[in-house]
């Protein structure tokens, strides 16, 4: 199409640098004529003006020539635009083709509805496990942590007051036998602080 339009345009300058060597042709005859008619030379006249009408007949038809010839090049890019466009749409529809053929509708579907399940499953799993570690740390850590507290608790408790038993006084026969000596902590009190390490 690079090589039509060239030579189209090649051709519409060879067209027009003919009609403007006819028109000066015509410019010349004209002055021609008029000078032999001033002189009164009637049969040279006659001759000048009949190559006058042919020079013009041709400068007609060249007007003519270059029309078509530029009516040429118009359809040349109206047909180099449409074949543009058919090279386009036919790239499109191999693409279209090729894309259709890799995307089947079942296979995809079928994948999705796996994809879904094995999610769901997932899912599952996961709410079972973290109810069974939740569980696990909750209640039997808690527990155990809570009766390990309490038994230490206790266990200093219990040698406190055995300390405080062994260095008590003991009672004086003066005194009788219904005098008794009291340990620093009362059993009200042992509970109170029990109860506040409970909470």
């Amino acid at each position: 199409m690079r090589t039509q339009n060239r030579e189209i345009r090649r051709a519409q300058r060879d067209v027009d640098k003919s009609r403007n060597d006819i028109e000066k042709q015509e410019k010349q005859l004209e002055i021609q004529i008029k000078k032999a008619a001033k002189e009164g030379n009637k049969q040279l006249c006659q001759t000048l003006a009949k190559q006058l009408v042919q020079l013009r007949k041709s400068r007609t038809r060249t007007v003519a020539v270059g029309a078509n010839i530029g009516a040429i090049g118009s359809k040349s890019k109206i047909i180099q635009a449409n074949n543009k466009m058919a090279e386009a749409m036919a790239n499109t529809t191999k693409t279209m083709s090729e894309m259709n053929a890799q995307l089947k509708p079942q296979q995809m579907m079928k994948t999705m509805q796996d994809f879904e399940k094995e999610n769901q499953m997932m899912s599952m799993k996961e709410e079972m496990i973290e109810d069974t570690l939740n569980g696990i740390l909750d209640e039997s850590g808690d527990e155990e942590e809570q009766d390990a507290v309490v038994a230490q608790v206790l266990d200093e408790i219990g040698i406190e007051i055995t300390g405080k038993m062994a260095s008590a006084p003991t009672p004086s026969r003066e005194l009788g036998s219904t005098s008794t000596a009291k340990s620093k902590f009362s059993d009200s009190e042992i509970e109170a602080q029990l109860a506040k390490l409970k909470m």
